[in-house]
Order: structure tokens, then sequence, then C-alpha cells
């Protein structure tokens, strides 16, 4: 391209289609800036030193490095879309700063409380590092399940970021436990050095520090009591009403792949799409090239008489303003023809108009037609995306549900995480087509031509967001059992596990968010429904669904949120995701 801009002609002007000008999109501009800024505040505010907030930060870009260039020496050999090493950027990104977060928190709050440096270490990375990886493993595995979708691209994509969350995962357990190391006390501030000073003479395990400040009994001199159960009702209500209600948009949504007219209005792409359009009409950006099958034994002489006779039939149909042959093969069994429909490869009377070109009876009684160009793989990747969405997303939630079961030793507490999963997933979806489809708030956000959702975007959603909505499940929900099986009363437990997990849950969310809403800024229409689809679905999953949702539901189920059956009890191992049984086994542990 370099080539023919180099030297430009006087008086005129050019300008590639996206095709042409597409590259590896700018993966990191002002926006992600902004975002990781916003992050580090937040890191700050929970860690109360620079020090220890820069570490989260610091393995995540090194993760992201090793990831990204993973992904990038691949690309020689593997051909992949230009998006794919973008969404492990923004992956590995968002979930390393949290997963070092989730270790670094556990770790603090145990100098706070007394503990040994080393041992505190080993313990947080035995414990946090633990559900780290069973958090980070539950991302990969629904990430992998894109290959499932037999789409090819779609199945790289995923794979790319389950590498870049794989890296992440390593280095949260691995790197963030030596800088913690290096650092020593210097992670506390000097008010907070002094207080771990002072409590370090009365505590004998770090097991101890960690449940006297963090543990779900813990509540620094406050009492916790459980909600009320009218408000836990009115909560469980209120929530599921507003949920429902953002998804509504989601049942008119429509799929395809964004066209040069969604681009930024300054970039080349989109310039080339509108001059088209005005130049020769809307069609122009989306050709369809249709091929007759001639009969066997054609003559030269018939040739041209077949072809009109196809080109009429083609001419015939709604929605089609031109038709012209293009070329006939050599051995007179195939010919192909240009058509220009009235719109563009967006338009609902596009796809119609190749849905009724695939339907026509063969022509003359012997001469079959097929549909082919851009506009209509396009259709073709979208419906066969609308096809296995469902299937894809069975197979990921039930998955994930018997791994839960296994967690969580539970058979409802696993069927409220996921239930309330599809609701903010559908929420998502809701937004997300409001927005991109609708053109509600497009000023905001930079949509200034609605068009279809991006086609692989709900699936990408329903793996990400998903793995993501366990990490929040998992981090408040054992806080809950521990408490419980510690002897507390069902519904003060859901108090207490909420009290001791909330904080790190927040801090995680607004993390991601900003991460991701970082992305919404970029000019690449295919990067802002990625940045602004995960961005809002974290913001329902984290802040409405297992904020408010989940314990209003656990109080309101009581005891019975714990029911196993005792054969299925009997049957199923014992995954001890947060160590527990580590922590039992320290030598300095008591009772």
């Amino acid at each position: 391209m370099e080539h023919f801009t180099a030297k430009a002609v006087p008086g005129v002007d050019v300008a590639f289609n996206t095709e042409i000008s597409q590259g590896v999109p700018e993966i990191f501009g002002v926006g992600e800036i902004v975002g990781v800024a916003i992050a580090g505040i937040v890191l700050v505010v929970v860690l109360g030193s620079l020090l220890a907030a820069s570490f989260p930060i610091a393995t995540a870009i090194i993760g992201v490095a090793i990831g990204a260039m993973a992904t990038l020496s691949f690309s020689g050999v593997i051909q992949m879309a230009s998006v794919t090493p973008f969404l492990g950027v923004m992956l590995g990104l968002a979930v390393g700063i949290d997963y070092a977060l989730f270790i670094l928190y556990r770790h603090r709050r145990q100098l706070l409380a007394g503990a040994d440096v080393r041992e505190s270490i080993g313990l947080a990375n035995g414990t946090a590092g633990n559900a780290v990886v069973f958090a980070g493993s539950t991302v990969i595995v629904a990430l992998l399940a894109l290959n499932i979708t037999g789409i090819p691209f779609l199945g790289l994509m995923g794979t790319a970021g389950a590498v870049s969350v794989l890296v992440a995962v390593l280095i949260a357990v691995s790197l963030t436990p030596a800088l913690l190391g290096l650092a020593g006390m210097r992670i506390l501030s000097r008010k907070a050095r002094a207080r771990a000073t002072a409590a370090s003479g009365a505590v004998e395990h770090p097991r101890r520090a960690a449940r006297a400040e963090t543990g779900p009994v813990a509540t620094n001199g406050r009492a916790v009591r459980p909600m009320s159960t009218v408000r836990a009702t009115v909560t469980m209500l209120v929530a599921t009403v507003v949920l429902l209600v953002i998804a509504i948009p989601a049942l008119s949504m429509r799929l395809g792949l964004p066209d040069g007219g969604s681009e930024a209005e300054d970039s080349t792409g989109y310039k080339a799409f509108t001059w088209s359009e005005e130049a020769f009409g809307a069609g122009s950006n989306a050709p369809l090239l249709v091929t007759a099958a001639l009969p066997a034994g054609t003559a030269e002489a018939d040739v041209q008489g077949l072809q009109l006779d196809v080109a009429r039939e083609l001419f015939s149909q709604d929605d089609v303003v031109a038709v012209a042959p293009v070329a006939v093969s050599e051995d007179r069994t195939l010919a192909a023809f240009q058509v220009i429909p009235a719109e563009g490869p967006n338009a609902v009377s596009t796809d119609r108009l190749v849905r009724d070109l695939r339907s026509l009876p063969p022509v003359d009684g012997d001469i079959d037609l097929g549909v082919a160009g851009a506009a209509a793989i396009n259709i073709d990747i979208s419906e066969g995306l609308a096809d296995v969405l469902p299937i894809y997303l069975v197979v990921v939630v039930g998955l994930s549900f018997l791994i839960m079961v296994m967690v969580f030793r539970s058979l409802l507490v696993p069927l409220i995480a996921t239930l309330g999963f599809v609701l903010s997933l559908f929420a998502t979806y809701g937004a997300v087509t409001a927005v991109f489809q609708w053109g509600w708030l497009g000023g905001l956000f930079g949509v200034h031509n609605p068009g279809p959702i991006l086609s692989f975007l709900p699936v990408i959603l329903v793996g990400i967001l998903f793995g993501l909505a366990m990490d929040y499940q998992l981090f408040l929900t054992t806080g809950m059992r521990e408490a419980w099986a510690h002897g507390a009363a069902p519904r003060l437990a859901v108090a207490q596990g909420f009290r001791a997990g909330r904080t790190v849950v927040i801090a995680a969310a607004i993390i991601m968010i900003s991460v991701f809403s970082g992305f919404i800024t970029s000019e690449a229409v295919i990067i802002k429904s990625f940045g602004l689809g995960l961005g809002l679905g974290v913001l329902f999953d984290a802040f409405i669904v297992r904020m408010l949702l989940m314990p209003a539901i656990m109080h309101v189920l009581g005891g019975a949120a714990w029911w196993l059956p005792k054969w299925l009890d009997r049957i199923v191992p014992n995954v001890d995701v947060e160590g527990s049984a580590l922590e039992r086994r320290h030598p300095g542990h008591h009772g």
C-alpha cells in the first residue's frame, strides 16, 4: 500500500477498501493506557502502597508480552484473523492484573495480622494461588471449547486467548510470589508495617492471621448480620427485572460482519466504502458471485444463449440492479455472473436476496445455481455461528456446572451461579444490540453507522464472560461455605462470606471493566464491540448478579443451598480449591 500512497496524483484522492487496508489493529492506544491507569488507582486504594500496586500491572504486562509474542510467532505459518493477537492482549492484561491481585491481597492481609513474610507468601500462593489456577482453568476450558464451533478462525482466536490466560496464570503463581519475596515488608506502607509488627508477636500462624483479618467470621469490630428476608426478596425481583429489561433488544439481534461503513469516518476503509456507494450505488460494495453449472457437452454456440437465460432469471429477482456475465470455464461446464444487489452487504434485503437465489429451481430445468462472494460468505458465517451458539453454551455451561458441583459440594449453588450468568449474558447481548444495531448512545461510543452485531461476538462473550463470572462466584461462595462449615447459621454464613470476599471482588471487577473499556476507544469496530461487550458483561455479572442477586437467593434458600444427595456426596471427589487442607496441615496451625 505504501507504494501506491508514496506519490500523490494532483487532483486525485485515493482510498483503499477494508479488505486491502485492514491490518493488525492498534493494540495499545490512549484508551487502553487510561484503562490501565484506572486499574492502577484501584490497586493503590485496595493494597495501600505504590509498590504493591505496581506488581500486578508489571506481571500482567510481562504475561501479555509473552502471550502476544507467542501468538504472533505462529502468524507466519498459520493464517489467522488480524484481531486474533488483540484478543489475547485484552484478556491477558485483564486477568493478569486480577490474578496477581487475588494473591497479593491475601498475602497483604496476612502480613497485617502479623504473619511471617515467607510463610505468608507460601500460604497465599497455596490458597489464593490455588483458586487462581482453578479460575484460570475455567476461562481456558471455555476458550478452547470455541474449537467445537467448526469455524477455524474462531477456534484459533479461542486458542490464542487460552494461551494468553495460561501465561497469565503461570506468571501469577510464579513471578508474583518471587516479587513478594524480594519486596518483603516493603509492600506495606510505614503505618501498615507498624501495625504488622505489633500484631506479629500475638500470632503464631498466618492462617490465624488471615482468618483474624479476612476470614468469614471477621468483622473488624463490626457485627455482621444477615439481611432481612424482605430485602432479599425485593433484591432478587428488582435485579432479575432490571437484567431482563436490558436484555429485551437481544430479541431482535442480527449477526453479520462489519463493512467499511462501520469503520472510523476518517479511515481509508470508510472513505472507499462511501465513495463507491455514492458513485455506483450501495450494492457496489456487496457484489455477489453466482455460478451456473452448464449441462455436460454444451456446444460453444449454445453458451451465449444459456448465459442470457441465466442472466434474465437473476435480473428478475427483487433487489437486483445489475447482472453481468464474468467468465465461462474452458470445458464449458461452469459460467460465472456478477450480481449487484440494491443495498449494501449488511442490509436485510441483501440477506434475503442471497437466500432467494439459493432457493431458485434449476434454470431451464438443468442449470443449477450457486451463490458466493463476500456478502454471501458473511451470511453463511453468521448463520453458522447463530446455529452453534446454543450448542456451545450448553457444552461450556454443562461442563462448568459439573465442576462447580465438585467445588461447592452442592446442586443449588452451581445452578444459581449458572442461571445468574445466563441472565447477565443476555443483558449484555441486549445492551450491545441497543448500541451497535439500534444506535442508542452511538455518539458516546463512536458508533456512527449502526448495523448487525459482529457475528462471532456472542460466542466469544459466552466463553470469556462465563469464565470470569465463575471467578467471582468462587471467591464469594467459598467464604460462605467456609463460614457455614464452621457452624455459622446458613443466612449468617452468607453475610459473613460476602463481607469477607466483597472488597477483592469489587476491586477485581472494577479493574476488568477499566481495562476492557479502554478498548472502546479503538477505531476498529471489531475491537470497540469486544471492549463494550466484555466491559458491560463484567459490570452486569459482578455488580448485579454476584453482589446482589446471588447473595439474596442464597439468603432465601438458607441451609437448602448446600444440599447434596448422600449418594452423590459419596461419589463426588473433594476438590479443595482454596487450599483448606494445606492450612490444616500447616505445622503452626492449632485446632
